[in-house]
């Protein structure tokens, strides 16, 4: 099947913020006295919020208590104090161009809410170029949870066999797997290539990937669905 589309992670795929999001729960589960190392929450980060929480605390919900407020203040952490401070990945922008040159339709896929995207995209200097997505609030449950990836397909109106996504989180591999969709990952996100190993290529960066755009699922254009 020849490919038609490109699924697009955000964080850490787009722009480096993997860091900026763990440092995000540390501040928020802190402001109502929970204390919770950087080192425990960074290799969480990929899932959403509904994930993570239980993960670091037991009995914790995002939808209620204070697990509510800590979401809510990880949230505005990241739109007010982290997103303008974030960059680019390196090569995301101009791998973004190259992909529509090509023709493919592109749309986000992230388990950041929608308030989230837009400084999120800002930062990854892609928000011209983006218009397209489905969000946290498209899904019932979070990455690694197919929800997300499969709202995705169905705004597409495509079958997994004609799409490809570009992620870099175990969690994202995972979500797209459960859907059949292949990934390309990027090690920018702060994973090893043994988290990665679901993946059908990995690339440093999108710069990485755009030097070899023709060797690549990319240039091939044809798929076969994982």
């Amino acid at each position: 099947m020849e490919l038609q589309a490109v699924i697009l992670d955000v964080d850490g795929t787009l722009v480096l913020s993997n860091d900026a999001h763990a440092q995000a729960w540390v501040e928020a589960f802190a402001a109502y006295d929970y204390d919770v190392a950087f080192e425990k929450v960074r290799p969480l980060i990929g899932m959403g919020g509904d994930q993570l929480m239980p993960k670091i605390v037991s009995g914790l919900s995002d939808e209620a208590g204070d697990g509510k407020k800590i979401a809510q203040r990880r949230k505005e952490l990241i739109i007010n104090r982290f997103a303008p401070e974030l960059s680019p990945t390196p090569g995301a922008r101009k791998l973004l161009l190259k992909m529509q040159l090509e023709g493919l339709r592109l749309i986000i896929a992230t388990s950041a809410t929608s308030e989230e995207l837009s400084p999120l995209l800002k930062a990854a200097q892609v928000d011209d170029l983006l218009d397209e997505a489905t969000t946290s609030s498209d899904a019932e449950a979070s990455k690694p949870e197919p929800d997300i990836v499969e709202a995705a397909l169905s705004k597409l109106q495509m079958e997994a066999s004609q799409v490809v996504m570009l992620a870099d989180t175990p969690y994202d591999i995972e979500a797209a797997s459960k859907c059949g969709v292949p990934v390309i990952a990027f090690r920018c996100g702060g994973f090893d290539d043994a988290s990665l190993a679901g993946a059908a290529e990995i690339y440093n960066d999108p710069a990485d990937l755009l030097a070899h755009y023709q060797d690549s699922l990319l240039g091939k254009k044809e798929l076969v669905a994982g």
